[in-house]
């Protein structure tokens, strides 16, 4: 067999050669998808494209149709000791009523105002002037009549609620809630490293590699983003992406070549090992990561197929980065990179009592601290998978009880006053969920009356029924109230019913929408697409294993494995987020539910990331086991070898993700602590205990190739010239 030479070698040993051309294409490709990507703009999608099925059908319609919609707005007065029949209550309605008009913002004020039966409460429904589109940026001096009136009248409760207002406060909540994020995030990562390496520069070049390559990958969306539109949240996806596994490349690649480097290899042959290992690593890693990734595309679910886009792009641009720039500026900065300000500060405060070798226990590139975790479990294989493998079952276990639910109110979290406003309105008028929505084409009279009748006789909905028609007149939306709670198996039931039985017999090739129908869509999208998904995810995922370490051992346990940590990461949600234990140390209010699209975004990002460690050891391992090592003694360098960079990358990786569980969003604290909890269980119980055990139990079978697939090329693990890479001894065959 031929044993094809490293292209991750071959890049990197020419960028090393060529540095400054290296440097000049990645600042040029930078600058270029940056500035393209700011002049064209990134194109989100629209709202039906982010749903499916009969939804998405209606949505589609209802786009082109030419609705003029008003945005809509209310005013919620409520009194502990009042009634509306009392003066001091009427004096405060009609301040409302006067304080919103005089803003010159108001079309037109609803009447009669509902009113609750005890006369407590009430709302003042109004519509604004002006296009919905834009509302929000025009809303505020209504608030601030509002905040007004409230200030006037000290014992009401007078509170504004709507599109335009919930858009502007929440979006604006959610908006310092990211660049706090970031804020928090880089100093963070940057401690991290400065801690790993002790050098400022090394600190620093992951980061600003990482972050160039994010600018890229943002630039490059803006063109793919044309031809398949994107969520808005996707950019923030390919943030906290982006920052874990950008870093990490660098990481792997940075501390190899310092390796080498301490083993007195010269600056260039330094490179070229670390680009034919590490970088090589990087590569397989990343190719896995993007392949997990591309599984969402077969959701056919526009934000799926947004996140895919978008963290493509940022891995992909991330790689090349790592692969290309990377070994060019270690080239140019040399030794420099290892100017020890951090650590030689802290050994002349403590008068060398205090080193980092100490404190990490790392002695000739491998540390101590995992060497004598390792050793027990190598030398109690049975005892660590079975002690390993019951702690992670035993997380995974309240996964099986996961309950999916969409996306509602009650998902901010922390003192913003419009969510208890909203919280009050459904209190004091019960039953307010979303009306389901039909839409029909060339709509007649006749039929949809026949449907109003039909649908008010069956039990499942009740007033208001309310028909508009666009001005072109060939297209009507009906909103018949649903009974339920819009979630509960109540409201299901109306909309298969009104699917089912009434529009065939009344007003056939008509659509339903609504935040019921669209919810029972997109479960049934999942359900459907859920198989094709984790197939096509764990098939490429073995096959890319299988070519590159040439063991269908290693390929099917590696699967598993990180199956496994999927699973223990939805444990770790489910007793978080579903069943509360943890809401006062993060500072959340359970809805007992996990956000609907979460659990499949989890599984292809954690699946891919996992891959990171995974093969970053393996391919260690490997490389001892090519040079003549026994497999039990190749398991242990590897995973000792690997040690400080592995939970340094993890650290990294958990920091970034458990800034997200500071965010106002129940959804981003839920993907914050999945992702976090994921990656600290797979870089310590799975990498460092489960791994090395199934490898010692295994043996020589870890490597076991059935004959038939022979002709899979022969990839190097290390440098691929005979002095670096010595003949391996001969095994016995395993048939």
């Amino acid at each position: 067999m031929v044993r094809n030479r490293n292209i991750a070698a071959r890049v990197g040993g020419w960028s090393a050669r060529h540095r400054w051309w290296a440097l000049l294409i990645w600042v040029a490709f930078v600058a270029g998808a940056t500035l393209v990507g700011s002049a064209v703009g990134t194109a989100e999608m629209k709202s039906y494209e982010s749903a499916n099925g009969d939804s998405r059908a209606a949505g589609q319609i209802l786009d082109g149709a030419g609705f003029v919609d008003p945005a809509s707005e209310v005013v919620f007065v409520q009194s502990t000791d009042l009634t509306i029949d009392d003066p001091a209550f009427q004096r405060a309605i009609d301040d409302v009523k006067r304080s919103i008009t005089a803003t010159g913002l108001v079309d037109e004020i609803t009447s009669p105002a509902p009113v609750t039966a005890d006369k407590r409460t009430t709302l003042i429904q109004f519509t604004m002037k002006g296009d919905a589109d834009t509302a929000a940026d025009r809303v505020k001096p209504l608030l601030d009549a509002v905040d007004g009136v409230q200030a006037r009248h000290p014992d009401l409760r007078v509170e504004q609620a709507g599109g335009a207002s919930a858009d502007k406060l929440i979006g604006e909540a959610i908006d310092e809630d990211f660049v706090r994020a970031e804020q928090l995030s880089l100093p963070i990562t940057l401690g991290i490293l400065l801690a790993a390496f002790g050098a400022i520069l090394a600190a620093i070049i992951p980061v600003a590699l990482a972050l160039t390559a994010i600018a890229a990958a943002t630039g490059l969306l803006a063109l793919t983003s044309q031809f398949l539109a994107v969520d808005a949240a996707t950019t923030n996806v390919m943030l906290l992406i982006g920052l874990a596994v950008g870093v990490d490349y660098s990481l792997f690649y940075i501390m190899r070549e310092r390796e080498e480097r301490a083993k007195g290899r010269g600056k260039q042959r330094a490179i070229e090992i670390a680009a034919g290992t590490s970088g090589r690593a990087v590569l397989i890693s990343g190719i896995t990561v993007i392949v997990a990734m591309a599984g969402m595309f077969l959701t056919g679910n526009g934000i799926f197929m947004g996140f895919a886009e978008g963290t493509i792009l940022v891995v992909l641009t991330a790689v090349v980065g790592s692969l290309t720039a990377l070994p060019a500026l270690l080239s140019l900065i040399g030794d420099k990179i290892d100017a020890r300000a951090f650590h030689g500060t802290v050994r002349v405060l403590t008068r060398g009592r205090v080193t980092w070798r100490r404190i990490l226990g790392v002695r000739g590139g491998e540390s101590r601290v995992w060497g004598a975790i390792l050793r027990p479990v190598l030398r109690h294989p049975i005892v660590s998978v079975v002690i390993a493998g019951g702690l992670m079952i035993a997380l995974a276990v309240p996964g099986l009880s996961l309950k999916p639910g969409p996306q509602t109110i009650d998902e901010l979290q922390g003192d913003y006053k419009i969510a208890e406003t909203f919280k009050a309105i459904d209190r004091a008028f019960p039953g307010g969920n979303e009306p389901a929505v039909v839409v029909v084409k060339n709509p007649d009279t006749a039929a949809i009356e026949r449907l109003k009748q039909r649908a008010l006789a069956s039990g499942h909905f009740n007033e208001p029924f309310t028909v508009d028609v666009n001005p072109r007149g060939d297209v009507a939306r009906i909103s018949i109230g649903i009974k339920g709670t819009g979630t509960d198996a109540v409201s299901e039931n109306a909309i298969h019913e009104l699917r089912d039985t009434i529009i065939p017999a009344t007003l056939p090739g008509a659509h339903v929408t609504g935040s019921t129908a669209g919810s029972m869509d997109f479960n049934d999208q999942m359900s459907a697409t859920r198989p094709l998904v984790f197939g096509f995810v764990l098939l490429l995922a073995f096959v890319l294993l299988l070519v590159s370490f040439r063991s269908l051992v290693v390929a099917v346990k590696a699967i598993l494995l990180n199956l496994l940590s999927v699973a223990a990461a939805y444990g770790v949600l489910v007793l978080v987020f579903q069943w509360g234990y943890g809401e006062s140390v993060i500072g959340f209010e359970s809805t007992g539910t996990i956000t609907d699209w979460l659990p499949m975004f989890l599984f292809v990002i954690l699946f891919g990331l996992s891959m990171d460690y995974h093969v970053f050891i393996l391919s260690r391992i490997r490389e001892a086991y090519d040079k003549g090592m026994r497999t039990e003694d190749a398991v242990a360098h590897g995973i000792r070898s690997t040690a400080g960079v592995v939970t340094s990358a993890a650290l990294i990786m958990v920091a970034v993700f458990a800034v997200f569980a500071t965010l106002s969003l129940l959804t981003f604290m839920q993907m914050g602590v999945g992702l976090a909890a994921a990656i600290l269980i797979d870089a310590t119980i799975v990498r460092a205990v489960l791994l090395p055990a199934t490898m010692r139990l295994l043996g020589e079978w870890n490597w076991y190739l059935p004959r038939w697939l022979d002709w899979l090329p022969t990839l190097s693990h290390g440098d691929d010239d005979e002095d670096e890479l010595p003949a391996p001894r001969k095994e016995p065959a395993l048939v």
